[in-house]
C-alpha cells in the first residue's frame, strides 16, 4: 500500500468518496507512523508522506 499525498486539511480523518485523507498538526513530530487495524487485528503501519506547516497528512 502506497499512500497519497493528501491535503493537509480538514484535520482528522476526512472520507471523499475515493480514500481517506489523513491530516495531524504536530509542531515537534518528524513523522507521523499511521496504524490501520482490521477486525482480525492484523496491523498495518503507514508513515504519513507530506508535511505542510506542522501538518503531517496523507
Amino acid at each position: 500500500m502506497h499512500p497519497w499525498p493528501g491535503s493537509p486539511y480538514p484535520l482528522g480523518a476526512d472520507y471523499d468518496g475515493a480514500g481517506t485523507n489523513f491530516a495531524l498538526f504536530s509542531q515537534v513530530a518528524d513523522q507521523v507512523v499511521l496504524c490501520l487495524v482490521d477486525p482480525s487485528g492484523y496491523e498495518k503501519r503507514i508513515r504519513l508522506p507530506e508535511v505542510d506547516g506542522f501538518v503531517h497528512h496523507g
